[in-house]
């Protein structure tokens, strides 16, 4: 079993700002901000007890994307090597890491070492990826990425355990005699799985330490979610398994400027109502993001939201 959230309560952590910037959730100061900005909020977050901070994936963002997603990826390693030296207790998540494009002892030399230097805080969270010319580029079968990452992932869970020597035998990677040490701190490195499709559900399901939810909408999670715990009941899979969803933007209190429609806004004891139905749909962690248009206003929501709402859930 490997269980990283306390249970009996509704967790709470955030993707984080200025690392990945496509326009679909970034905000107008992030294209200025940088390092500090990042060391800001993950120390907000670490003060503030959410659970988690997470970064994006992306090697390369083709030209004809490049307006949407923008270019802005930092690698989720090496960014969260540097938050872990400035944080103390907070969860580092990759949300998503495309194991599939890297080897798997290279993609676990890095993840070991990131979970030995932070003391155990790693969450490796995967996903197929969706940008074709990355694959390209990097020689990977794009078709073929959905049982690429499910073979990645079993292998991932043979070089990050506890063996100095690690092995395993499939039909694209094989490995065996070969060393490989700063073993991780945590003896099995929990792993969530990101994605919303049929086989994204299917692979959490049996392969998964958690799920991570992409764009479903309220209305669609309680199906999915029971999907997902029927898939897994029916593989044998009896290790409990920690469900997450990606709420809708939040803003404590009164903002005073146009924070969109859809936004969850007012008092906390309303936010905290409304963030209480993911609860009853058997949601374990809540993914949150802020409106905001600095950094300090950012960090004041982050603690808001802690002192306020968070009591609030469950």
């Amino acid at each position: 079993m490997v269980r990283v959230l306390p249970e009996g309560r509704l967790s709470y952590g955030m993707q984080l700002p200025v690392q990945s910037q496509s326009v679909i959730y970034a905000e107008g100061w992030e294209a200025e901000a940088g390092p500090a900005e990042l060391v800001d909020v993950a120390r907000a977050a670490d003060r503030n007890g959410f659970a988690y901070i997470a970064v994006c994936d992306h090697v390369a963002i083709p030209r004809r994307l490049a307006d949407a997603m923008s270019t802005v990826w930092y690698d989720p390693v090496a960014t969260l090597a540097h938050l872990a030296a400035v944080t103390e207790r907070v969860q580092l998540l990759s949300h998503v890491a495309v194991v599939g494009l890297r080897h798997p002892l290279a993609a676990a030399k890095q993840y070991a070492t990131l979970d030995r230097l932070s003391g155990g805080r790693l969450i490796l969270g995967v996903g197929a990826g969706h940008v074709e010319e990355e694959f390209d580029a990097l020689g990977v079968d794009f078709a073929g990425r959905g049982a690429l990452l499910d073979e990645s992932i079993d292998a991932l869970r043979a070089a990050l355990g506890p063996e100095e020597f690690p092995e395993f035998a499939g039909e694209r990677y094989a490995f065996s005699g070969l060393g490989q040490k700063p073993r991780p701190a945590r003896e099995r490195v929990p792993v969530w799985v990101g994605g919303s499709s049929p086989a994204a559900v299917r692979r959490a399901a049996v392969r998964g330490d958690g799920w991570l939810p992409q764009g479903d909408p309220r209305d669609r999670l309680p199906g999915q979610i029971e999907k997902l715990k029927r898939l897994r009941a029916e593989a044998g899979v009896e290790r409990p398994i920690e469900i997450g969803a990606i709420v809708e933007p939040l803003y404590v209190g009164d903002a005073g400027w146009e924070v969109g429609r859809r936004t969850l806004t007012g008092k906390p004891d309303a936010i905290a109502e409304s963030l209480r139905a993911y609860r009853a749909m058997g949601v374990h962690q809540i993914q949150v993001r802020f409106r905001s248009r600095g950094v300090d206003e950012l960090t004041d929501q982050m603690a808001a939201f802690a002192a306020e709402v968070a009591p609030l859930l469950p």
